[in-house]
């Protein structure tokens, strides 16, 4: 480790912490300790980027993507941080059609075999609580990378991270969260850390889009104020977060229910004009319309700084879960 990198990762504890061996599969493991922990630790790989672009904490451990569904940033993200802690990956990225899954490999048995090579699996499947089923046939830690409309838990970390960068703090906000809240994996996760904290919940979408009863009870057990409605135009002026989803084709079994709902949501240049001069957009991306490019110049569009958020908070966790 160079004498610059070693200075601008001092303070950082080594091969333990309440992560170490830990797998990451939902939000519910972390408490606001913990997520000051893991934010502490990102904005120390953040200075090391800035700094000097990369480290070798992670030299000699190995890190296994497994993607059953597409993926640019999430996997992108995680490939750039193990590689700039000075690890390794096996990317299994671009499809698993080019693996032993098209030949009929069971997820078990993939888990067993790739963790002969790895020290940290990251996982991506279509099916909620695969990464749990992937876990408990691992002996080196698994991070869920997405399980079907379930959880995305470290997507809803950088989220959380990307609003305490912007805004300063988490407390009194009032965030709200449009579009596809029903199969939004990272509306779930998101919804379930902040109930931790003191804020005000928007949830904008159409009926049949709705977010799951199951977290809507949990927001009014947490005594959380809650309101739905169909209207952006309903919570646009009051948001301090305004959390943007676009509505996922792939979810939809009907393609006629999902052309019903396209479309219903779009911030313009005109939606903007009614928010709060201090105020963020987030989206985790990719967008399909839900958000119009005349808005990316706007000094309150988040969603790309958004992205850059997820390598400081991946690599975080990735040096946290291997001990280092």
């Amino acid at each position: 480790m160079s004498e610059r990198t070693q200075k601008v990762e001092t303070g950082l504890e080594g091969h333990s912490g309440p992560l170490a061996g830990a797998d990451i599969l939902s939000v519910d493991q972390f408490d606001c300790d913990l997520l000051d922990a893991v934010f502490e630790r990102a904005d120390i790989f953040r200075q090391l980027v800035e700094a000097v672009g990369t480290g070798d904490r992670l030299a000699g451990y190995v890190l296994t993507c497994l993607f059953y569904e597409p993926s640019t940033r999430t996997s992108s993200s995680f490939l750039a941080a193990m590689q700039r802690l000075g690890g390794r990956v096996i990317p299994i990225t671009q499809g698993v059609q080019f693996s032993s899954v098209s030949k009929g490999e069971s997820l078990p048995d993939t888990i067993r075999t790739l963790e002969q090579y790895s020290d940290v699996i990251v996982l991506r499947h279509p099916e909620v609580g695969a990464a749990r089923v992937a876990a408990e046939y691992s002996s080196v830690p698994v991070i869920n990378a997405g399980d079907g409309p379930g959880e995305h838990p470290t997507q809803a970390l950088l989220d959380l991270y990307t609003i305490q960068q912007e805004l300063g703090r988490i407390d009194g906000l009032k965030i709200a969260m449009v579009g596809d809240l029903r199969y939004g994996r990272t509306v779930h996760s998101l919804t379930k850390l902040l109930l931790q904290y003191d804020v005000s919940l928007r949830f904008v979408s159409p009926d049949s889009l709705r977010l799951p009863m199951v977290l809507r009870n949990k927001a009014e057990d947490a005594g959380l104020k809650l309101r739905e409605t169909h209207d952006l135009s309903d919570v646009i002026e009051n948001a301090d977060v305004l959390y943007v989803t676009r509505i996922q084709r792939e979810r939809f079994a009907d393609p006629k229910h999902y052309d019903e709902v396209k479309g219903l949501y779009t911030v313009d240049r005109k939606v903007m004009s009614r928010a709060k001069e201090r105020m963020v957009v987030m989206h985790p991306l990719p967008r399909v319309g839900e958000i119009a490019p005349e808005v990316d110049g706007d000094p309150r569009a988040a969603y790309f700084r958004q992205a850059r958020n997820g390598v400081y908070v991946r690599m975080a966790l990735l040096a946290m879960v291997l001990g280092q």
